[in-house]
């Protein structure tokens, strides 16, 4: 077994390690808007997951550059609402696309083929071509530091206002959403995504 004490590795080591092991990856691909601009911001990212149930509440991180907040952060931070999207094969391209790195003027989803239509109960707009999304507000917002205090990553933690579901991929009767239909794209490391396979069923002990 090898060993690496991960206070002498470099960032750079510590992101492959963590983003190589920690797979497959959910992705929430995200629009906000500015609200001094109007510009519609769209970014994908995996550091994503649920929180609780009760109240349903997803949480997601996001990275600072160097010490400087994403627009994505800075918007759900003002704005305290957006649209999370689940991707698929079809949205692969428009998703990564809007990974790319945009002045706050500057909308990600110029030049793209895709459709913005109203949510129900956020300001911010949907893209239509989704399966899944989420209208989502912010529930509580953690700035995490590092060992000499500066922030490192925008912790948010959003409640799910409403949920939207693609019809072909939804049993009304058992209230099930097909996996294998949906198809999810998962994030892996560097440049490489996953889809599902070889789904296995196990019952847990009572």
């Amino acid at each position: 077994m090898l060993f690496f004490p991960a206070n002498e590795l470099t960032t750079k080591q510590n992101y492959k390690f963590l983003t190589c092991s920690i797979i497959p990856r959910p992705i929430a691909w995200i629009t906000t808007r500015n609200e001094e601009t109007g510009v519609v911001n769209a970014a994908p990212f995996s550091y994503f997951n649920v929180v609780a149930k009760d109240l349903p509440l997803v949480s997601l991180s996001i990275n600072r550059k160097s010490t400087e907040m994403k627009d994505t952060a800075a918007n759900l931070l003002r704005q305290r609402e957006g649209v999370i999207h689940i991707v698929n094969d079809e949205l692969l391209h428009e998703m990564n696309q809007s990974a790319a790195s945009l002045p706050p003027n500057e909308s990600e989803l110029t030049g793209t083929n895709l459709t913005l239509i109203d949510s129900q109960a956020v300001s911010v707009p949907t893209i239509k071509a989704a399966p899944i999304y989420f209208e989502v507000r912010l529930h509580q917002y953690v700035p995490i530091t590092g060992n000499d205090e500066k922030i490192i990553s925008d912790l948010f933690i959003l409640e799910v206002l409403n949920y939207h579901i693609s019809e072909g991929l939804f049993d009304q009767e058992k209230e099930y959403i097909d996996a294998l239909k949906l198809n999810p794209l998962a994030r892996l490391a560097g440049n490489t995504y996953s889809h599902l396979s070889d789904l296995v069923d196990i019952k847990r002990p009572n």
